[in-house]
């Protein structure tokens, strides 16, 4: 396993990292099974897990804290805040009143007394980002956390974020998780380099692009919505649009590449994110402990520079295939209301 220094923290991270979207209700409900798959991580060299309060409604959480017993001293642990957990107002989001309520449940659910890197999961535009890194700044400071991120954020949100530290004299962002894969790299044109510019650490999630990658799901033949990750979200499985199509015709031709190289489309996946320069890790979440060893297989694959023009010349650099990110849109593209003027406004105009 190589090991990377995560966005200038010194702290040194798995070039992989354990994600644990899976744990719970959401994907695996069996506890010891997903204990099981975090202790193999580990075994295996990866000091590094993330998860989320929202990820089964905290359960993801819970799992995780149950795992590390015995072992919290050797992993750099991960987690974020900013999905409504419950029902009622004021219970999501990025103000310093829920973050401080909300990173006092995330320690408990994990059993822990610290977090090491604390995300805030999407951009929150009711809220002032300087109030935001405020907040996290006096977690740091109390020692409830060590370090803190973003999570996809635009490049021209992250430079906000940083550019407020600066002037407000604030702690900044020291990590961004973006989603980035064969099938969705959109990223490269402005996140990663805005990151790399930066300083910050890059920890990307989704390889396995919602499991196209994966090689369950080929061309010409049925794609059943009602299972597995396609009854999660149909939409991006229906095999009559446009975008699904594009998705099949390139998983053929990275098969091949994949075959070519004596390896798996998988282990191909997992790792094309760590060649671009910007990425400190990847997260991969598996289900199942088959899963896990299937994809580590692929830990010590490092793609050369001909295999990389063989990927750019089914995917070109900055493409997004499909849109990567499918729990979060833009406010300005989802209220009409910030893209259309008042009545009285059009006739000031």
């Amino acid at each position: 396993m190589r090991y990377r220094v995560l966005g200038g923290t010194g702290i040194e991270v798995s070039a992989y990292c354990l994600g644990t979207m899976m744990f719970g209700a959401v994907g695996n409900p069996d506890h010891d099974d997903c204990v099981r798959i975090v202790r193999t991580a580990l075994d295996q060299g990866i000091n590094f897990v993330d998860t989320a309060d929202m990820y089964s409604a905290g359960e993801s959480e819970i799992i995780v804290g149950k795992a590390l017993l015995g072992r919290r001293d050797d992993v750099v642990l991960a987690t974020k805040v900013h999905f409504p957990m419950g029902e009622g107002r004021n219970r999501g989001g990025n103000s310093r009143r829920w973050i401080v309520r909300e990173v006092e449940e995330s320690l408990r659910r994990l059993r822990t007394d610290w977090i090491d890197l604390y995300q805030v999961h999407r951009p929150d535009h009711t809220t002032d980002v300087e109030e935001t890194l405020s907040v996290l700044g006096d977690l740091v400071r109390a020692g409830k956390i060590r370090a803190f991120g973003c999570s996809t954020f635009p490049a021209e949100e992250i430079l906000e974020a940083h550019h407020v530290a600066e002037r407000r004299a604030l702690q900044r962002f020291r990590t961004e998780q973006p989603p980035y894969s064969l099938l969705a790299r959109g990223v490269e044109a402005n996140v990663l380099p805005v990151v790399q510019r930066l300083g910050m650490g890059a920890l990307t999630w989704s390889p396995l692009a919602s499991g196209f990658l994966t090689g369950r799901y080929r061309k010409d033949r049925p794609i059943d919505l009602g299972t597995g990750r396609a009854a999660l979200t149909p939409a991006r499985f229906d095999p009559a649009l446009p975008t699904t199509r594009a998705k099949l015709d390139a998983v053929e031709a990275l098969v091949e590449l994949a075959s070519d190289l004596g390896h798996t489309l998988p282990e191909l996946a997992v790792a094309f994110p760590l060649a671009h320069p910007a990425v400190t890790s990847v997260i991969i979440g598996p289900r199942t402990l088959g899963q896990l060893e299937d994809t580590l297989r692929g830990a010590a694959l490092v793609l050369d520079d001909d295999t990389l023009n063989r990927i750019d010349a089914i995917v070109p650099p900055g493409t997004d295939l499909y849109h990567p990110d499918g729990a979060w849109t833009p406010p300005a593209l989802t209220d009409p209301a910030c893209r259309r003027r008042l009545p009285d406004q059009r006739s000031a105009a």
